[in-house]
């Protein structure tokens, strides 16, 4: 074999063996920090403008219940822990995002091999529905034994799993 030849296997062996380190280190360091969550701006539509003679948006808002404020009938108002080492932990529902995982500034804080730092989150849409969202966990995160792979509306009562420990939301 050539001087050449061998020197550019040699160059190559070491910036696969960098890639290698440089990868292990973003995967502790993720483990470690969890990933950075953004939230995503919300588009607003565009009022309509009235045409001649129709009476203005304001009046026609007026005329609709506000729903803001309230919540629906039927509506989920708290989050209880069912299995797990946090047992009987119940979260009241009032609007607010509610994350999941071991990190220490989580809502809920899993003291489970199985959660990421940063495993889940659960947040109310604008109709006032429950949406579970896994945030990209190692372990998943699974609703009525199903694995999340995309935002899902939650059921009342519907066991959402992470690990060892079951949450649901009830009234």
């Amino acid at each position: 074999m050539s001087e050449l030849t061998l020197t550019v296997m040699r160059l190559g062996f070491l910036a696969v063996l960098w890639l290698f380190v440089i990868v292990a280190v973003q995967v502790i360091r993720s483990d470690l920090f969890g990933t950075r969550v953004t939230q995503r701006p919300v588009a607003r539509r565009p009022e309509p403008q009235p045409a001649q003679g129709q009476a203005p948006p304001q009046s026609r808002r007026a005329s609709q219940p506000q729903q803001r404020g309230r919540q629906r009938r039927g509506a989920p108002t708290k989050l209880v822990v069912t299995e797990g080492s946090l047992t009987g932990t119940t979260v009241a529902l009032q609007g607010q995002t509610i994350t999941l995982g071991r990190a220490h500034d989580s809502t809920i804080v899993l003291d489970d091999d199985y959660a990421s730092g940063r495993h889940a989150r659960i947040y109310p849409d604008r109709d006032g529905q429950w949406i579970v969202e896994d945030l990209g966990s190692t372990n998943g995160t699974y609703l009525d034994r199903g694995r999340l792979t995309t935002p899902v509306p939650i059921p009342l009562g519907a066991p959402i799993r992470i690990g060892k420990t079951v949450i649901e939301l009830r009234k």
